[in-house]
């Protein structure tokens, strides 16, 4: 009966683990993210003739207006492309640390002043997407910017109607919001804060998307745009500086690729640490047979949360900007390394975090991802953020969205644990021009060299695990999309020595096998409550000739159509 009873309360408090929703279906095409509006707006790209990277191009201006929390021009990030001539690319516009930037500003009385580095213009770094999207545009789209951008720029000038899902993610952040006149301008009109039926305009946005749609990145890097955010930086204390916009660069280059069960993973590079670290556990667990341990069975979780502790652990040890260190991930993805975390792993034991070195980086959940796949056989995965929700909660005069906070993702002073009693490592510590180790992964599969799966996530150092749990539920339980998205998941981060768990995870009878184990589990994600993130995914229906796409339901405003 007590079994039944907490059954119940958890159905009732957790309706989405009950059921996983029917996925959306389209023989053609198939686009997911995080709002519907921006959905819709791909989904019209597509329609009207234009690429996946045209639809991912206009779903990312979209969503810096529809979705202003994490949806950004004033952030950074990365896209994971796979064409239908079978060529890669992965594109890397996560932010760079200012040139003029002194670590010792950060510090008061010797001691990190975490307020400096999350919240206002010393946290700012050089913002990325802009060039990102108009780099990918350029490279690979069909359609100009002013068409791909005109979506975006009529939302913000005649805007769109708050829903109670869009004023859930608003409410939490509104009294900070209000902290600033520019900013209380746009989320207090007349006042009064944003509530559900008003119709949010964003006027200042528009005229910047205007501006971006008529001269492109230059608006943003040599124009108005960047003289407004590096005056704005120096009266407030901030370190941007217009050399900063002038020589910010987008990267193209080669994406990682490794194998599962015959699978072709294609994802993140450094300095994303979110492919290596996935990569390395998909080669640990390559030789357990998960699926016949059964799904979250105490066996073969045991499997899964060891090789989350390894990975995680050489994250933390190893990675960063490729710009600036070695990263060893030949040696990490390597057979040898795989069976040698294999012979670690003690059967029915739990393993110690304790010696294995340095602590987990913490990294705020604020961020979106999106996916497309086109008629043409083109794939697209972009994740992109600012970081913390609204990034450091400040506007640059009149330009109307929101800059990054993203001087918080690198290493403060290694070895010291930051508010979340994390301690960081020497690889990602603060360097002039230097982007911060990630863990945003987007990534695309491939069975028998066709696109079969495109996911993306956000929530901060889940965001691998997440990626991990859905790959392993379609490959090894042959779960669709919408199931594997929605099924709880847990989380193992190295340190601190706990596994993390959505309510319905596991069994009362596996939860008691695992503590005998050695398991410390917890329900909840470190400080962030039952909050797990956004997962979007597509994926190729062989059998019916179709593609199926979810969207996250832990995430209201979630949306997923084909064609």
């Amino acid at each position: 009966m007590k079994k039944l009873i907490i059954w119940l309360f958890c159905i009732l408090y957790f309706p989405c683990f009950a059921a996983a929703p029917q996925p959306a279906s389209g023989a053609n095409a198939m686009v997911v993210s995080a709002h519907p509006l921006a959905t819709q707006v791909g989904l019209n790209i597509l329609k009207r003739g234009g690429n996946a990277i045209d639809a991912a191009v206009a779903m990312g201006y979209t969503l810096a207006v529809v979705d202003p929390c994490c949806g950004n021009i004033g952030g950074g990030g990365f896209m994971l492309l796979h064409l239908a001539n079978g060529k890669n690319y992965f594109l890397n516009f996560r932010e760079k640390a200012p040139l003029n930037i002194n670590v010792k500003d950060y510090f008061k009385d010797g001691k990190p002043d975490v307020k400096k580095i999350r919240s206002g213009y010393l946290a700012v770094g050089v913002p990325g997407t802009v060039m990102g999207l108009n780099t990918a545009l350029e490279r690979f789209g069909t359609l100009s910017l002013q068409q791909v951008i005109a979506p975006a720029i009529q939302l913000a000038q005649q805007g769109f109607v708050i829903q109670p899902k869009d004023i859930k993610v608003y409410d939490k952040f509104l009294p900070k919001l209000r902290q600033s006149a520019n900013v209380a301008k746009i989320f207090y009109p007349n006042s009064k804060a944003l509530a559900v039926g008003d119709k949010f305009k964003q006027p200042r946005l528009a005229q910047t998307l205007t501006l971006i749609a008529k001269d492109g990145s230059k608006a943003f890097y040599q124009g108005p745009i960047a003289k407004a955010i590096v005056q704005a930086s120096a009266r407030n204390g901030g370190a941007l500086s217009l050399k900063d916009f002038t020589d910010y660069t987008v990267e193209i280059g080669k994406p990682l690729i490794c194998s599962y069960q015959n699978n072709t993973i294609i994802t993140s590079p450094p300095p994303s640490s979110g492919g290596v670290t996935l990569c390395e556990m998909l080669n640990v667990l390559s030789a357990y047979p998960l699926k016949s341990l059964g799904f979250h069975s105490a066996a073969s979780t045991h499997y899964i949360v060891e090789a989350m502790r390894y990975a995680y652990a050489d994250r933390n040890r190893y990675l960063g900007d490729p710009d600036f260190i070695n990263n060893p991930i030949e040696k990490l993805l390597s057979k040898q390394h795989a069976q040698m975390i294999r012979n670690a792993i003690k059967p029915f034991k739990a393993g110690n975090s304790k010696n294995m070195g340095l602590q987990q980086t913490a990294e705020p959940l604020e961020t979106t991802s999106y996916a497309v796949v086109d008629s043409k056989g083109n794939a697209v995965s972009v994740t992109y953020t600012l970081n913390g929700a609204f990034g450091a909660k400040v506007i640059a005069g009149n330009t109307g969205f929101f800059l990054n906070n993203e001087m918080d993702d690198f290493t403060l002073q290694p070895g010291t644990a930051n508010m979340f009693g994390l301690v960081q490592g020497q690889a990602n510590r603060i360097q002039p021009g230097k982007r911060p180790l990630s863990s945003m992964t987007p990534t695309i599969v491939l069975k028998d060299n066709q696109v079969y799966l495109v996911l993306g996530a956000a929530g901060g150092s889940t965001i691998i695990t997440q990626i991990l749990q859905i790959l392993l539920n379609v490959i090894d339980y042959n779960m669709n999309i919408s199931t594997a998205i929605a099924a709880p998941r847990f989380h193992m981060q190295w340190l601190p020595d706990i596994v993390f768990m959505e309510p319905l995870a596991f069994s009362p009878d596996t939860q008691k096998l695992l503590r005998k184990m050695g398991y410390k589990l917890q329900t909840g994600f470190l400080f962030y409550g039952n909050y797990w993130g956004f997962s979007a995914g597509i994926q190729r229906d062989f059998q019916n000739k179709n593609y199926l796409g979810a969207a996250d339901i832990r995430y209201g405003n979630g949306n997923a159509k084909g064609f």
